[in-house]
């Protein structure tokens, strides 16, 4: 009976066991018991109250047993997990851990916050009169001002009819914040700012805002005293919902132009209106459905590099596209839409390509098989003028092959293939409107001899701890007959565009359908891989060789029976030290080609740099060194310098410092001397601002 007793309080009490507050201490050095009144207690001199993860310490601790609430003054501070809290005076109620508080300071890396009240629970604390800065409070810190300011410790911040800006510099009206706090800071700035002689003294500014959701929309304005005003709407999005992800990012920049234009690449004056708009988005649509779009106008060809060259030079020809792709589980369906918004320069327009590929699967006793087919309009109108090409083009490949594998060193895949390709509505070959099919037929094979040696070598100054050579020779052979003369009827849309590196040796593989024709080749290549043993990752490599050259059976114009040999070498040793090397070599003149090599050496944070190269014969020979050094915990210096040896000259010297501002900014002073460029100033200098941690 009293077991039964036992039992059945224990399970009507487990609740509350499992419910209660842990249990809770305080101290100080003087107790002050002259106040009780139904267990009332005063601690004074460094008084410490303790509950879980709470932590409270006052000058004075006042502890009122009938509402069980603590009530500091005098120095508090409120520390739970992540959050510190600095008041004149709190009150915490354990019941439901409620506190209220006044003059408080707040920090929640790395945002920190100061009010003149402030009010919350274990999860949200509301904020009254109050300013929030990212990083210590400072006047070079982003701040945000408002009547009220709520935040989830370590989830978000929200706020209404708030003011923005550098510390208590706070120009900028904000209706609405909402704000993820372990996301970057919704807000971006970019400042530039010096002097060019083809622009003038000139100055540079993006600033977005936060909009709706993970949105920020605003301008890019650059003010230039010899060309005039540039300015356009700028915006980055986001979705708020990871389910169906889509992001994007929108600049742009339209100017009436004063200034010395000179002409385009066609040898065309440029208009005094000049302008561009440079858009991307990538969304899922769905979890096996993507789409990707860029827009690249141009109202003329040298917008971008009369006024943003950094966006200029890595992409000097704009692509406009959108491409929707289902992946499925064996299957890629795309449809690939390309136009033409610039009229200086030729574009292979697509309106549209539809594509469908299988990719390799097993079909039985051991075989296995590929196949893609595309439906596409293609039309390219030549710059300046003249009859354009076209042609409605049906293609589809078939691929089959069988692996062996006789032993775990050897494998052999004998290939066979065929490509079908069907042009109507042709124009530009020599029999415009006809239709025309062509037929390819493939057969070869792929084989890899796999090879490995372990050698017993430390080094611990090198971090080597005992080293695996993997050695693979490769033999590949493809042989591709005639078709027949569609040279002369079909439209050279897609055709094979010129590359120093080995092309693509598969039927399938190919992408200058247009320009395929007869193959008869043999590529022999070797694949070099040095390890060493890693704690954290297992292995690390230490030294990638690739070897590769053709030995072409049947010939086309201008080609030799051997090809290039073509070396890749990628070398990282040690942490502080990366080469690498591309070379092309003719073995038959004994010829260097093409080299193309780096080299970079870092030590931490202090210094690194970076020594390359790149040869082509006959086209360009030139030298490139990239440096830093930290000079103190603020300042850095900067060098880059670039020099062309075929022409004997710097095209680009420049010399710069950085200095880092209030751990938030990276402020960015440079000189820049040019030599040999046509539109580009002789001389620059330039002020960067940058953010560092958002």
């Amino acid at each position: 009976m009293l077991r039964a007793l036992f039992r059945l309080t224990f399970v009507l009490c487990l609740p509350l066991l499992r419910a209660a507050e842990p249990a809770a201490k305080i101290s100080g050095d003087v107790l002050d018991t002259s106040f009780d009144s139904g267990g009332d207690r005063v601690y004074r001199g460094n008084a410490i109250f303790r509950s879980g993860n709470l932590l409270v310490t006052a000058d004075e601790l006042r502890y009122v047993g009938a509402t069980e609430t603590v009530v500091a003054t005098g120095r508090v501070t409120f520390t739970r997990t992540d959050t510190r809290l600095l008041a004149d005076r709190l009150e915490y109620r354990r019941t439901d851990g409620r506190f209220v508080a006044l003059n408080i300071r707040l920090g929640m890396p790395p945002y920190f916050a100061e009010a003149a009240s402030a009010e919350g629970t274990r999860d949200e604390i509301t904020l009254r009169k109050a300013r929030v800065s990212y990083g210590e409070p400072g006047p070079w810190q982003p701040t945000v001002t408002a009547d009220v300011i709520t935040l989830a410790p370590g989830k978000s911040l929200r706020t209404e009819q708030a003011t923005a800006g550098l510390g208590r510099v706070q120009p900028i009206s904000l209706p609405q914040i909402e704000h993820n706090l372990g996301r970057p800071l919704p807000v971006t700035v970019e400042v530039e700012a010096g002097f060019r002689r083809s622009l003038g003294a000139f100055a540079d500014a993006l600033l977005l805002l936060p909009a709706t959701g993970r949105s920020r929309v605003g301008a890019e304005v650059g003010l230039y005293t010899s060309r005039g005003l540039m300015a356009g709407p700028a915006a980055r999005y986001e979705s708020p919902d990871e389910r169906e992800h889509w992001s994007g990012e929108l600049r742009s920049g339209f100017i009436r132009d004063h200034g010395d234009r000179r002409n385009d690449v066609l040898g065309r004056p440029i208009p005094v209106d000049r302008g561009y708009a440079d858009w991307s988005h990538r969304q899922r649509l769905a979890p096996d459905l993507t789409l990707n779009a860029r827009l690249n106008w141009w109202k003329d060809s040298d917008v971008l590099r009369d006024f943003r060259p950094e966006a200029y030079f890595p992409v000097q020809e704009p692509d406009t596209f959108i491409e929707a792709v289902h992946r499925g589980p064996d299957a890629i369906t795309s449809l690939f839409l390309r136009v033409q918004p610039n009229d200086f320069q030729a574009v292979q327009r697509r309106l549209p390509e539809l594509r469908y590929d299988l990719l390799p699967r097993p079909i039985g006793s051991g075989f296995h098989h590929a196949f893609s087919a595309g439906l596409a309009a293609l039309r390219e109108e030549p710059v300046g003028g003249g009859t354009g090409l076209r042609s409605d083009r049906f293609d589809a490949v078939y691929e089959i092959m069988r692996p062996l594998v006789p032993a775990e060193w050897l494998s052999f895949t004998p290939v066979a293939g065929a490509r079908l390709t069907h042009y109507r509505n042709v124009r530009g070959g020599f029999r415009a409107g006809d239709s025309h099919t062509r037929w390819l037929g493939e057969a070869g094979f792929d084989a890899a001899l796999r090879m490995s040696a372990v050698f017993d070598v430390k080094s611990p100054r090198w971090r080597v701890d005992g080293l695996r050579h993997l050695l693979t020779p490769r033999l590949a052979y493809r042989y591709i007959p005639a078709s027949g003369a569609e040279a002369t009827v079909i439209p050279r849309i897609d055709r094979e565009s010129f590359s120093t590196y080995l092309p693509p040796l598969g039927l399938g593989a190919a992408r200058h359908v247009d320009d395929l024709g007869a193959r008869n080749t043999l590529r022999l290549s070797l694949d070099n891989t040095l390890q060493t043993r890693d704690p954290a990752a297992g292995s690390r490599d230490l030294l990638l060789a690739h070897f590769a050259a053709d030995f072409r059976l049947r010939r086309r114009a201008g080609e030799k029976d051997l090809s290039d040999l073509h070396a890749e070498i990628i070398a990282q040793p040690a942490d502080w030290l990366q080469a690498d090397l591309y070379q092309s070599f003719s073995p038959r003149t004994r010829r260097l080609r093409e080299l193309n090599t780096g080299v970079t050496l870092r030590d931490g944070r202090e210094w690194s740099a970076r020594l390359g190269n790149n040869f082509l014969r006959g086209e360009l020979q030139d030298y490139t060194l990239h440096a830093s050094r930290r000079l103190d915990e603020r300042l850095s210096a900067l060098l880059r310098l670039h020099y062309d040896a075929r022409r004997r000259r710097f095209n680009e010297q420049t010399y710069g410092v950085a200095h880092t501002l209030a751990n938030t900014w990276i402020v960015t002073y440079s000189v820049s001397v040019f030599s040999g460029r046509r539109r580009e100033s002789n001389f620059g200098f330039d002020v960067r601002v940058d953010a560092i941690r958002f």
